[in-house]
């Protein structure tokens, strides 16, 4: 039960994709964080299939409640309000959590508050570093997102300073892990590969690098890899995957870092969040710490359990949004599977 010393006691719920997430928080403290995941599933078919994910979401949405609950050590009726994801995000897989978070909000009698899963995997790293600068700038990298971020407040004022116009980061990885006979996904085998590559080995092109905009393209890139390799192999060349996948990472990276950089430069802030699946990412964790160093900017990055997606990030932003005062979301409320990240709260 809350006291009046306390934060209120926030349950997050998240199942925008394949993960289906349910944490609690209080204030910047977390105090469970449980991820059942459908990866597994969809890796035969090289991607997510959306049927496959909501239904995976339904079988796990009450043992996944159940487990944080206990873990957290809190029964269901201590819940103070309630947070879930309403965008963006797969149309069915958001529908399984908002649907179960109306069901907890009504059956409960607690307040319900629909947030967007993009601001979420900002709001996050408060619950590994405390509470964020304002204002910060936010590089989020994922599967299916890759976008740049003004934060001047977390509940109230995100603006999107650019995105990705084809492939997300994310998805590049995935489909130039299959070009390498890598699994599925292809972030973490592709940066296993390349520490043992050279990154300088081949010079992949550089999407929208200096264009002016804070906004990405890796389409373009993952079609170089792919034209490499096929020129190789008909040449009889030998592929080494090393030095393929430490190549494609680097220009991955030196992208990512160098709009974040000078999107702090020019909004004058001195602290850049990365989030987001592709946060895990050794080498884009690397150069931007060395770049943001030479810049005199402070990189916050969550541990990596932080950065995919869950239900910890959508609690941290629930409790953002209560701290506020900002109010519930109507039970009527539906998901937005292209919410926009300037919508941080439905109501």
């Amino acid at each position: 039960m809350t006291t009046a010393s306390q934060p209120p006691l926030i349950m997050g719920i998240e199942s925008s994709c394949d993960e289906t997430g349910v944490a609690f928080v209080r204030g910047c403290e977390l105090l469970a964080d449980e991820v059942a995941s459908s990866v597994d599933e969809h890796a035969r078919f090289g991607g997510v299939v959306p049927e496959v994910a909501s239904r995976a979401h339904l079988e796990a949405m009450t043992p996944t409640v159940r487990r944080a609950a206990e873990r957290a050590g809190v029964r269901l009726s201590d819940v103070d309000a309630i947070a879930v994801t309403v965008g963006p995000g797969l149309a069915g897989a958001l529908l399984v959590g908002l649907s179960a978070a109306k069901a907890y909000a009504l059956a409960l009698d607690k307040p319900l508050y629909g947030v967007n899963h993009l601001v979420g995997h900002v709001a996050v790293d408060q619950l590994e570093h405390g509470p964020l600068p304002k204002p910060v700038v936010a590089l989020l990298v994922s599967g299916g997102h890759t976008s740049l971020l003004l934060v001047r407040d977390l509940a109230t004022n995100v603006q999107l300073l650019g995105e990705t116009v084809d492939d997300a980061a994310g998805e590049a990885y995935d489909k130039v892990a299959r070009l390498l006979n890598l699994p599925y996904p292809g972030g973490p085998p592709i940066d296993r590969a390349a520490r043992d590559g050279d990154g300088t080995a081949i010079h992949f092109p550089r999407g929208k690098w200096g264009d002016g905009t804070y906004d990405f393209s890796f389409s373009g890139l993952k079609t170089a890899v792919a034209r490499w390799v096929e020129d190789a192999e008909r040449q009889g060349r030998p592929v080494s995957v090393p030095d393929v996948a430490a190549a494609f990472q680097e220009a991955v990276a030196d992208v990512l870092t160098r709009k974040a950089v000078d999107a702090c430069r020019e909004h004058g802030v001195r602290h850049l969040v990365i989030s987001g699946g592709v946060a895990a990412n050794s080498r884009l964790r690397a150069l931007a710490e060395e770049r943001c160093a030479a810049a005199g900017i402070e990189v916050r990055v969550p541990r990596p359990r932080l950065c995919t997606d869950n239900g910890a990030m959508i609690a941290a932003l629930g409790a953002e949004v209560v701290a506020a005062g900002l109010p519930p979301s109507p039970l009527d409320m539906a998901v937005d599977t292209s919410l926009p990240v300037s919508s941080v709260l439905v109501n």
